[in-house]
């Protein structure tokens, strides 16, 4: 008996091992890159325009060279993330322009609302160092997550508008918008006029 159960084994061992296999076999998902996010250091911007501010190493700063594109016109450029924050200055030479520009900040951030799922507006007040603005948090599959303007309700008017050079997908590039959300909240926070 015991001979026969030793030769019974093995192929009651096979038996269970391929009854227990699933044949199911369905495509997996697309799956999303994994993100390393670099380290948060900041340094001073310190071009010879009106207004300072930090910023991150790992964005570089260049000129903006779009076709309209103006003197005090910068972009940061975040390469590891395929991202732009496109940043406009201009002088203001009186209350009717300063009302239209800040119209215009509006609209630009309400242009998005075809896709987004919510645009939340909080105030920039800093006191202080009068600067003041709207920041637009912007949610959803929209070409811009996140845009502001700050100004000192005088001469002075800054623009900033976070773009990524890829078809927008918010649930694949949500992590990556937190992270550059809290690199603009420094920028806004130790920004400064100059004059």
């Amino acid at each position: 008996m015991k001979l026969k159960q030793l030769i019974c084994l093995p192929f009651v061992l096979l038996l269970f091992i391929t009854a227990c296999q699933n044949h199911d076999y369905s495509p997996k998902p697309k799956a999303y890159y994994r993100i390393v996010f670099p380290k948060k250091i900041y340094t001073a911007f310190t071009k010879p325009v009106p207004f300072t501010f930090k910023y991150p190493t790992y964005a570089a700063v260049e000129q903006d060279q779009s076709r309209d594109a103006q003197k005090n016109w910068y972009n940061l450029h975040f390469k590891q993330f395929n991202g732009f924050l496109h940043l406009t200055y201009y002088d203001v030479s009186g209350k009717g322009e300063y009302d239209e520009m800040v119209e215009d900040a509006r609209k630009l951030a309400f242009k998005h609302t075809i896709k987004a799922s919510a645009i939340d507006q909080k105030l920039i007040n800093y006191p202080d160092h009068k600067v003041y603005g709207i920041y637009y948090a912007i949610e959803g599959n929209t070409a811009s997550s996140v845009q502001f303007f700050l100004t000192d309700s005088a001469k002075h008017y800054f623009r900033g508008a976070l773009y990524f050079n890829e078809r927008p997908q918010y649930d694949s590039i949500e992590p990556v918008v937190k992270f550059i959300k809290r690199d603009i909240d420094t920028l806004i926070s130790t920004f400064r006029w100059k004059n």
